[in-house]
């Protein structure tokens, strides 16, 4: 059954551990691919086990949440937002902060104490006991779960004190007042950052909200994209973006295509080539014809394509996943007993046990576990997205950590896949001009790369013409055809002994009337990179299905000492198999003929464009087809990896260190609720350096 994509507006979400809660509830009902954005109020999922879209729903809600078809039109009240609530807690707890310091004795009276507590600690019960007692009655207690606990009981111990009128040692209305307002503090620094880890899909996004001009009966009309249906002809001024995919009918113009490939160079396009949706006009003019609108576009493919690699989760997350599953309920029992043992088996009394605990529940912070992987992969997949790497997920990252093997297709990966007759060999009593026009008549039926050079080679030589009936493809061998007159041809591969430079035969009626030589010119960069490769410890391998000399020359040139030629597809697989044994495997090729191989590979990485077969068949598509591409998505995939793993560490010696210290008195509880509300901020701020980091093999 196949997986689709399900995207929701949820509000109401104020942190990580609202997002936590709903993607708990999600994985309970047997949920895939869950990203749970609470910064863009977004819920995505996959959906293929029959669970029912309106009890997922009603279960969101149920913690507290509300799922909303348009965001526009629930936009937050001003109360609700998380800035403005902090704002009106800190104008109350400034002043029970600084009573200690300042000349006005009122101040530290119980009753003034209370008044500028009451409007923080109702705040606070509203923002946090709402989420705390949701996700506890969902089975799922969150952060809010501590931070509601440890505000609660400063503020009872100091209500409790003010009533009796037990003096100021009971008084610790700020300690609560400080723990709700610094935490709502971490709140909004902590959604604004997440919001930046994000940011490569939502300026995706932003290509696509443009008008189209429209061309009907002479006159021009303006239309939101959108609008625009397959057939329209569509007007493309200087300094426009292209509205949706489609081919230039008339006019010429440079075309910046860096949203797509990353290549900063302009493309020069002119008739009967196509243009992408998304990309801006330098300069120029055109009219072109719509052939793919709305979600087939490219660029609504390649968004579609980063929303479920934000989803897919590398598999170091799970330990984080694992422990912040039963986080909340141990550092409540911690707390329990940390007040439980210092009260009685030390004479430090009620007041002080009762702040150890407090300090115990407000400086542990999950959130930082959970945020830890996410945001690293969400800034690494925007950068790879912007220098032209498509990865399909973070699972993919991890994937290609300690590769042992990358194996390249040859043809239009290790070369440019634009080939040149070096030689025809007739055979006897043939002639050169009759073999001319039936590999122009065969190959003008085919999309293969080879077939395209060779009309193109051709075409302008002289040549008899033939008239073919049928001509259907085999997969790595060749073309089949028949003429008007009931002749077959076969023009193709196929294996041979001879090791000379002739890699194509031409047969009619099964009698060999021709062999052809034909010639790829290798990549510049190719060299460079199976060298970078080397260094990085990665055996490179080339698996082809052209003949073995030409493999053989091809690799001595770059550097490739494994070489397997003359594969057919279902051969390449056997190769493939025999090396993932042997160590972790990448296969590079061309998204097309290779699509098996890619599929069986570890990684399956594609030197194609955003055709569909690429997008299907490899986990990471490299738009930009220059070779360093290879080199920078494994550079961005290890350092995406050594992020996470800093983040994890961060979050668990936090973690680790903070509770002991906190249990053991040596630190007060607003100075834990202070921490706790930065850890996530440092997390989120050392998956942030990757976007701009040098990155290094």
């Amino acid at each position: 059954m196949t997986e689709q994509l399900v995207e929701l507006n949820v509000t109401g979400m104020h942190c990580n551990n609202c997002a936590l809660s709903i993607h708990k509830l999600l994985e309970k009902k047997g949920l895939n691919n869950i990203l749970v954005d609470f910064a863009g109020e977004e819920v995505k999922f996959s959906n293929a086990n029959g669970t029912q879209l309106p009890e997922i729903i009603k279960g969101i809600e149920q913690l507290g949440f509300k799922v909303v078809d348009n965001l526009a039109l629930h936009a937050p009240k001003f109360y609700e937002k998380v800035e403005n609530k902090f704002i009106f807690c800190a104008i109350f707890t400034a002043p029970l902060l600084l009573h200690m310091i300042l000349p006005w004795h009122f101040l530290h009276m119980p009753m003034v104490q209370l008044l500028l507590c009451l409007p923080v600690f109702i705040v606070g019960c509203l923002h946090f006991g709402k989420s705390a007692w949701h996700s506890v009655k969902g089975g799922v207690p969150n952060m809010d779960v501590l931070i509601f606990i440890g505000s609660t009981s400063a503020f009872i111990y100091s209500l409790v004190g003010t009533i009796q009128n037990l003096g100021e040692q009971y008084q610790f209305y700020e300690t609560c007042a400080t723990i709700i307002t610094l935490v709502l503090l971490g709140n909004v620094f902590e959604k604004r950052s997440v919001n930046q880890t994000t940011s490569a899909v939502k300026d995706l996004i932003k290509f696509q909200q443009v008008n189209a001009n429209r061309i009907i009966n002479g006159t021009i009309e303006v239309i939101n994209a959108r609008d625009v249906r397959p057939g329209d002809v569509l007007l493309v001024n200087h300094g426009d973006k292209i509205p949706v995919d489609g081919d230039i009918l008339e006019g010429s113009a440079s075309v910046d295509e860096a949203m797509l490939t990353g290549e900063s160079i302009p493309v020069e396009k002119e008739k009967y080539d196509k243009v992408i949706g998304g990309t801006i006009v330098q300069n120029g003019n055109l009219r072109m014809i719509a052939t793919k609108v709305g979600s087939n576009t490219i660029l609504s493919q390649i968004i579609e394509l980063m929303k479920k690699a934000q989803a897919a989760k590398p598999p170091v997350q799970k330990l984080g996943d694992k422990v912040a599953a039963i986080f909340v309920p141990a550092v409540i029992l911690i707390s329990l007993l940390t007040f439980v043992l210092t009260f009685f088996l030390s004479d430090i009394g009620l007041q002080k046990s009762l702040m150890n605990a407090i300090a115990v529940l407000v400086i542990s912070c999950p959130c930082a576990m959970g945020l830890a992987t996410p945001t690293a992969v969400m800034v690494g997949l925007g950068r790879a997205a912007k220098s032209g790497i498509l990865i399909k997920g973070g699972d993919t990252i991890e994937a290609v950590a300690n590769t042992k093997y990358v194996v390249f297709d040859k043809t239009g990966t290790l070369t440019t896949g634009k080939f040149s007759i070096h030689d025809i060999k007739v055979e006897d009593g043939v002639d050169l001009e009759h073999i001319r026009g039936i590999i122009v008549a065969i190959e003008e039926r085919s999309n293969h790369p080879i077939a395209k050079s060779l009309v193109e080679g051709l075409k302008s030589l002289p040549q008899t013409k033939l008239i073919l009936r049928s001509a259907t493809e085999e997969k790595g061998l060749g073309m089949r055809a028949e003429d008007v007159e009931g002749n077959h041809y076969f023009l193709g591969t196929g294996k041979s002994i001879d090791a000379n430079d002739f890699n194509l035969s031409l047969y009619k009626n099964q009698v060999l009337l021709a062999q052809i030589a034909i010639d790829d010119t290798i990549k510049p960069e190719a060299i460079t990179l199976i060298t970078q490769l080397k260094k990085m410890g990665i055996i490179p391998v080339l698996l082809s299905g052209d003949r073995e000399n030409r493999c053989q020359k091809v690799a001595k040139t770059v550097g490739i000492n494994e070489v397997h030629g003359e594969k057919l597809p279902d051969e390449k697989l056997t190769v493939i198999d025999i090396y993932k044994q042997k160590g972790k495997t990448i296969m590079i090729g061309d998204g097309i003929n290779d699509a098996p191989a890619l599929t069986k590979a570890d990684v399956g990485v594609s030197m194609n464009d955003a055709s569909q077969i690429a997008i299907q068949s490899a986990r990471v598509i490299l738009l930009n087809t220059d070779l360093h591409s290879v080199i920078k998505f494994l550079q961005i995939s290890r350092h995406t990896l050594l992020t996470i793993k800093q983040n994890l560490f961060w979050a668990f010696a936090y973690n680790v260190i903070a509770i002991p210290i906190a249990a053991l008195g040596f630190l007060n509880p607003m100075v834990g609720a202070f921490t706790m509300a930065f850890s996530d901020v440092v997390v989120i701020g050392n998956s942030l350096r990757l976007k701009r980091k040098r990155i290094t093999p």
